[in-house]
């Protein structure tokens, strides 16, 4: 501060006061200039991140437009193959959503906007989960192995699709989040082996290993699972569940041995005493599974001869006696029929057109309640077309009733379906049996008499409706209907009719059905006398 001197005004500050007040303010400016240059630090680092940001979304970008182009080439074809169904699902619920975080700061140029507005629209974990199923059940059915189907080598495919590490992974993650430790197996061994072949992944090998070797311990395998435990050690030393889970395996593995000696000895005391004097019946589940791949069909040669192919007029009917359609046996107990060139494309076309707007998740009648349900047995999109809306569905609607005799104002309404990846319908009967009194009492129509089904397109691989109870299987053929009663003329139920839809494997399935009821039919299909004639 200033100071006052005798003889003197007032005099300027000292040196040192003023020194030490611009070494405060000078030593004040360099930390704001540390923190500059930190700032710039930052900057640059910013700037370093955000092209390597930039960099990630240009390779991501590239590649998804090469994928586009070449998916839009032909849609329901590329989708028909279920590793790309099932990418596409991976894609939009987990990778764009990684990209978002990636990119979330940036929101000037309203990308970020507009991806979280349509993210309301992509599928959830719910629909990725299904994805998975839908590839694992068909693994099954058609006992494909995780290779070639990581190696994107299906039947019929036309755009080939690798899956990575992450996709099989996140395949085997799925499954084990299911408690389905055969399929966490499988696909753990799968991205295992891509690794060990060298391919690039963010997940390593010590995650799949830990993964794995539980997954294969669950299913009973001590000494494999206790190997894997060591490759995994061998890795990380230091993985604390490793090292308690081998100590554990190994206690039990010795437990195991002793057990084994002993049980090995009481099955063969057990075999020698009892052998099997009959073949036990094939389950319907393997049944259907076994015609899925077109295996195990009961037609013997003789019977083959019985089946023949005809033009048909349904018995000089004015409409086809001129111009009769081609009809072909396909089975004869129960007794199935095809009609060939029965619909033609631009039929098929304005019903899909029309029933598109309104597919839903496909429904089953409850047994017991008759209301309408979802049911996971069924794993299709349907909707349903009445004859008023569209001249062409009356006229489809009628040339159902010139060829089967049946009278059409008591039978449902078209229902169209769309069978997407693995989409199937198991094992069912289309007619409400006698403990199920209820089943079509809101429509006040009878039971369901027959069953009109259309192929509205054909399946590069799978989708077959089979019979397992018979041993029948008829393939997708599209513009062909197939025909079946339901129930003897005597109105009994005939359970040879039990029918499923088989998964399509690659492809995508249009049908659309009509099922015919009871009431309306008593001059057209007399009732019979003999129950199950």
């Amino acid at each position: 501060s200033a100071c006052r001197q005798p003889g003197l005004g007032f005099v300027l500050p000292s040196r040192n006061v003023h020194s030490h007040f611009y070494f405060k303010y000078l030593r004040g400016s360099t930390d704001l200039l540390y923190t500059e240059k930190d700032l710039v630090t930052s900057l640059k680092n910013y700037i370093t991140a955000e092209e390597n940001k930039l960099k990630q979304v240009k390779q991501w970008a590239e590649k998804l437009d090469v994928l586009s182009a070449i998916a839009m080439q032909d849609p329901e074809g590329f989708l028909g193959n279920p590793v790309n169904a099932f990418k596409l699902m991976k894609r939009l619920n987990t990778e764009w959503g990684d990209l978002e975080s990636l990119v979330l700061k940036d929101t000037k140029e309203g990308f970020i906007s507009n991806l979280t507005l349509q993210r309301q629209h992509f599928p959830t974990d719910e629909d990725q989960t299904g994805a998975a199923k839908a590839l694992l059940r068909l693994q099954d059915t058609y006992r494909l192995d995780t290779n070639t189907i990581s190696t994107g080598d299906l039947p019929g495919v036309t755009h080939k699709s690798p899956m990575t590490v992450e996709d099989c992974f996140e395949l085997g993650k799925i499954a084990y989040s299911e408690v389905d430790y055969y399929h966490t197996e499988l696909w753990m061994e799968q991205a295992l082996k891509q690794l060990d072949e060298g391919e690039e992944s963010t997940v390593d090998k010590v995650t799949v290993l830990d993964y794995l070797s539980y997954a294969i311990y669950q299913q009973g395998d001590l000494g494999r699972a206790l190997e894997l435990t060591k490759r995994l050690l061998m890795l990380d030393p230091e993985h604390q569940r490793a090292n308690g889970n081998l100590k554990y395996f190994e206690f039990q593995l010795i437990n195991q041995r002793k057990e084994g000696k002993e049980r090995r000895k009481r099955l063969t005391s057990d075999a020698s005493k009892k052998k099997k004097r009959f073949r036990e019946p094939v389950p319907e589940r393997k049944m259907y599974e076994m015609l899925c791949r077109g295996e195990g069909i009961k037609l013997t040669p003789r019977r083959q001869r019985r089946l023949f192919c005809r033009y048909f007029d349904n018995h000089g009917h004015p409409k086809y006696l001129l111009s009769p359609v081609k009809q072909e046996d396909e089975w004869d107990r129960p007794y199935i029929v095809r009609y060939h060139d029965i619909i033609s494309h631009g039929e098929i076309e304005k019903v899909k057109e029309l029933a598109k707007p309104r597919l839903r998740r496909a429904t089953i009648s409850n047994p017991i309640t008759g209301v309408l349900e979802t049911a996971p047995y069924r794993i299709s999109k349907s909707a349903w077309l009445t004859a008023y809306e569209h001249p062409m569905i009356d006229q489809i609607n009628q040339r159902i009733e010139d060829l089967t005799g049946l009278e059409m104002d008591t039978a449902e309404e078209l229902q169209v379906a769309n069978y997407g990846v693995g989409g199937q319908y198991e094992p069912h009967f289309d007619f409400g049996r006698k403990d199920e009194p209820d089943a079509f009492k809101e429509l006040g129509t009878g039971n369901r008499i027959a069953t009109w089904l259309f192929y509205m397109s054909d399946v590069a691989a799978g989708g077959a409706t089979v019979f397992p109870d018979v041993g029948a299987a008829v393939w997708p053929k599209k513009g062909t209907a197939v025909f079946w009663y339901n129930l003897f003329p005597s109105g009994e139920g005939d359970y040879s009719t039990r029918h499923a839809a088989c998964p399509v494997l690659v492809g995508n399935k249009w049908v659309s059905n009509k099922w015919i009821h009871e009431r309306g039919q008593e001059f057209r299909r007399p009732c019979g006398l003999n129950e199950t004639a």
